[in-house]
């Protein structure tokens, strides 16, 4: 809970009330931002270092990676900090910062999971043609405007909120990070932007991106029921079965959370949304690529090659 003294935010923490041995929750959601870190590192690394990884599938791949890197390390270690070690004092200027970081890299993670969509679309709907489609200009111009949008609509929503003014000495928000919409309703001075923004954005940064998805996926349906030989269709299933879950990882908590945030309590919402932010980034890699066939082969390469070929002292 955020309190406004003059440029300070303090942070007295009054969620999780009544609830015994919250400690436990908290290193449990240490251990998954660890296991997170470790595993969207290797990812990445492995893209980075076998060229046969060098796809434009991939390139979507490791900006999912980077970006739930980055989602978790806004929020998981805030977190721990305030409740574990009592640090509940905030800047002002953090508290944007903070506020910023958290909504830029949850827009891009969910804007990421619709470009993986288009590229499952194009490759299972339009085989023939997928890479005259899907180059890796065209991926790395998708992905440039991916994070455009999402850098627009957050910077838009940091700067009105930085324009406000507070008339109260402290203004409780019941939150673990600088959550938009607490903020802009506890000022004196006119929100009304900030309030447009706060309507607008979900629809913007959740609502398209999972309209597109179900877009996406109703086709596939439609072109896997058509596909004939058993084994193509097993395999082009697999492989939306392991996007789908990711999906549904990210989207139906955070959708649940925003739906029903006016009648489920504090310690509700903020267990799903610590969650939100903690187990998506740490299973994405493990459903989406560490059991494909070509991310195995490319990484027993790598372990061949380093251990054949070993690098020079």
């Amino acid at each position: 809970m955020y309190q406004v003294w003059g440029s300070l935010f303090t942070v007295p923490f009054l969620g999780f009330s009544g609830i015994p041995h919250m400690r436990y929750y908290y290193i449990f959601l240490f251990f998954v931002y660890i296991i997170s870190l470790l595993g969207n590192s290797c990812l990445m690394l492995v893209i980075i270092m076998d060229r046969n990884l060098h796809t434009p599938k991939y390139l979507a791949v490791f900006n999912l990676s980077l970006t739930d890197m980055c989602e978790s390390t806004s929020v998981i270690p805030q977190l721990l900090d305030m409740f574990l070690f009592g640090n509940q004092l905030i800047p002002y200027g953090l508290c944007l910062c903070n506020m910023f970081s958290v909504y830029v890299f949850t827009s891009a993670q969910s804007l990421t999971l619709a470009v993986l969509s288009f590229d499952r679309l194009v490759a299972i709907c339009l085989p023939l043609r997928y890479h005259m489609i899907v180059t890796h200009r065209s991926m790395l111009v998708i992905i440039g405007v991916m994070w455009a949008v999402a850098l627009l609509i957050v910077i838009t929503a940091t700067v009105f909120i930085s324009r406000l003014s507070f008339c109260r000495v402290i203004v409780i928000i019941n939150s673990f990070y600088c959550d938009h919409g607490p903020i802009y309703r506890s000022a004196c001075s006119s929100n009304f932007p900030s309030y447009v923004i706060a309507k607008l954005s979900p629809i913007l940064i959740l609502g398209f991106p999972a309209f597109f998805i179900i877009f996406s996926y109703t086709c596939i349906a439609v072109t896997l029921f058509r596909i004939t030989a058993p084994q193509d269709r097993k395999r082009a299933t697999k492989t939306c079965t392991a996007h789908l879950i990711v999906v549904a990882i990210f989207y139906v908590p955070i959708t649940f959370t925003y739906a029903l945030s006016s009648i489920i309590n504090t310690n509700t919402r903020i267990i799903n949304l610590s969650l939100t932010s903690a187990l998506p980034p740490m299973l994405n890699p493990i459903i989406y690529t560490f059991k494909t066939e070509e991310f195995i082969i490319s990484l027993k390469r790598l372990f061949k090659r380093r251990i054949i070929f070993p690098s020079p002292k």
